[in-house]
Parts: C-alpha cells; structure tokens; sequence
C-alpha cells in the first residue's frame, strides 16, 4: 500500500541524508519554512493519474516545530502525457533542492500560489507510453512555470484526478489544504521575504 504521509523527523533526516540544506529558524523568527515534496516511486513511472505523492512544509513558531502533510502530484497528469505541449516532451521535475525557486504569485495570472522564479531540473517525455521516462539525457534547466498550486477551486473540495491540473507543475489536491498551505506562505513572506526554496524526494529516500 502507498504511503501517503510522512512525519517530519522522516522528512528532515532524508533532506539532510541527501546533503540539502534544512532551514532550523535559528534566528527564532518562526516560519522559516522548508517545503518538500515526496514523489511516489512505488508506481515504477507508471502515469496513474492520482494525486499519489506528498506535499510537506515544515517550519518553527515560537521555537515548536510545526509540520504538515497533503496528498498532491509532482507528476503531469494522463491529459498532458497524452498531448504533449512541447515538441520534446511533457515536463517532468527531476528530483533535487531547488534554493530560491519560487515566489508567491499569481499562478496563470488567476489566483496567488508559488510560481516558479529560477531554472529547474527538467526531464522531457515524447513517447506517448504512458510511462514517465526519466531519461537524463533529456533533462534541462528550464523556467517554464514549474508551479505550486492547487487543484480544485471549489471550497472544501478535492480532486481525484489529475488530468489538466498538472502539465509539470506540483498540485494540492484539496482545496482546504492548498489554503491552510498558502496562509503558511504568506505568514513566511512577511517575516523572510518573498523567496521559498523547494526540494523534491522521492518515497525510496525516506528513513
């Protein structure tokens, strides 16, 4: 069965396992966020088309660390697999800690969420065989609006598929729990600026 949480003990020791940087608030200034997401790898690269990954966000308030869990995707859904919007591939984030990646902004020019501010790591995929190849010759630092949002709009709902809310980007499947992140966000822009690194896993490198 898929794991689809974490704690944030797992979390930490596998960012720093990895030899990425873990953001402690030394300063005791609160919400010195670390956001990771925790792509799936038990599928084998499979296109499944759920919101079968992780997204984390761990940080500090009044010295107590706080952490948080939600379903998402880190992966395109089955509709962009299946028509692809660039001649070399659907996108595909590669794993890695992305320093200073993403800033709050508007996502399509249409609601705030953490739009993507520097080059990424980028896998393409042409083949059409509802596999995801991660094939590194095809990868690429690209600035593409590899994105942070949502997936529903509607209050208290959830998405069950991942179909068009994702052609690279990394979505929050329920919408209650895309808010209760980007009220996080925010509370940090006001205290760290308007900068957020991101750092992908995958479910194999968890302790």
């Amino acid at each position: 069965m898929t794991k689809t949480c974490y704690t944030r003990e797992q979390i930490e020791t596998s960012v720093k396992a990895k030899g990425y940087k873990w953001f402690e608030d030394n300063n005791d200034k609160g919400y010195d966020v670390n956001i990771v997401g925790v792509r799936n790898d038990e599928t084998n690269g499979r296109v499944t088309n759920a919101f079968d990954d992780c997204m984390t966000i761990s940080y500090k308030v009044e010295g107590e660390w706080k952490f948080r869990c939600f379903p998402c995707t880190t992966d395109p859904g089955t509709h962009w697999v299946e028509n692809i919007l660039n001649d070399r591939g659907v996108a595909i984030l590669k794993p890695g800690q992305y320093r200073g990646s993403h800033k709050l902004r508007l996502h399509q020019g249409k609601y705030l969420a953490l739009g993507q501010k520097k080059h990424m790591k980028i896998y393409r995929d042409a083949n059409l065989d509802g596999q995801y190849d991660l094939i590194e010759e095809s990868v690429k630092d690209e600035l593409i609006g590899i994105n942070i949002h949502r997936a529903t709009s509607r209050a208290g709902g959830k998405s069950s598929r991942v179909d068009k809310w994702s052609a690279g980007c990394q979505v929050i499947a329920d919408n209650d729990d895309w808010h209760e992140f980007l009220d996080i966000c925010q509370a940090a822009r006001e205290i760290h600026g308007n900068s957020f690194s991101y750092t992908l896993l995958e479910s194999k490198d968890i302790a």
